[in-house]
């Protein structure tokens, strides 16, 4: 049974922290197709997910499952590769375990990745949006249930969950490293199935420029115990409708390892600048 006490997260960091040996200054989640950012990892020690304790498997096929301490230019980082999702049969209050597993190890701010699909015509794939916020209609949150007092208040500020410092960071080392870049907002689904062209056209009423699967209850158990966030989409396709062809994963996959080595030099450089603007 999935138990809502601060000790029973604190498991799973003590767990790790015995195999780490090192405190991380900034979490890096990485989402479908982008587990090669992993490799970028200096004096890599890999967890796999299943030996943590009160902690989740990731069943994706994209996704290694594992987690990986170590140091990206010389800044201690804690890196998911891979990460759970509610369409995975998951509650969404069990999807609090990543990033309160982040919070107990010390990370001062977290960088949650994700491939996503664009509904906004200005996006294409290949493209960078940075999350400035997001839809999340699906009515459920992550806090639900009883309160866990040692990581933040019952009812807690949502309007600024994408912190604004980090978000300036993400856009100008973009245009640094001529990848084309975009504020915008990620529109929340629990999939597995993609979209319909129905749903597509009504999200971009709503006013979602990107659509995904994951990112949203990691974000907001963020901001529940006051971690600063970056979102990252990778528009890795168009959403359901705009272009005549079914949605794949093979797409996903082929356009986010395209991008790979431009990911791995731009979160090289987005760590470093985001741990000494801290």
């Amino acid at each position: 049974m999935y138990r809502f006490e601060h000790g029973f997260f604190e498991e799973s960091a003590q767990y790790v922290r015995e195999k780490s040996g090192e405190t991380p200054r900034i979490a890096l989640m990485l989402g479908s197709g982008l587990g090669a950012l992993a490799d970028a990892v200096e004096n890599a020690v890999r967890i796999p997910y299943s030996e943590i304790p009160n902690f989740l498997v990731s069943t994706n096929p994209a996704h290694a499952g594992e987690l990986v301490c170590g140091r990206i230019s010389g800044i201690p980082v804690v890196c998911m590769s891979g990460r759970f999702h509610y369409y995975e049969g998951y509650d969404y209050e069990q999807l609090t375990c990543s990033v309160r597993l982040f919070h107990d190890l010390g990370a001062r701010a977290a960088v949650l990745t994700n491939a996503a699909g664009a509904v906004n015509r200005m996006l294409q794939p290949g493209d960078l949006m940075i999350i400035r916020d997001h839809i999340n209609l699906v009515g459920a949150s992550p806090m639900r249930g009883p309160n866990v007092d040692e990581y933040g208040e019952r009812f807690f500020d949502a309007s600024q969950i994408y912190t604004p410092q980090l978000r300036r960071i993400a856009l100008r080392i973009a245009s640094q490293q001529k990848l084309r870049a975009k504020e915008g907002v990620y529109y929340f689904m629990p999939g597995p199935h993609y979209e319909t062209p129905a749903e597509i056209r009504a999200i971009r009423v709503l006013g979602g420029d990107a659509v995904g699967m994951s990112t949203v209850p990691e974000a907001l158990t963020a901001a529940h115990c006051g971690m600063p966030v970056l979102g990252i989409s990778v528009i890795t396709n168009m959403a359901a409708g705009i272009e005549a062809r079914p949605l794949s994963d093979e797409d996903v996959r082929r356009t986010s390892g395209a991008l790979s080595d431009k990911l791995c030099r731009y979160v090289t450089v987005l760590t470093e600048q985001i741990a000494a603007s801290l």
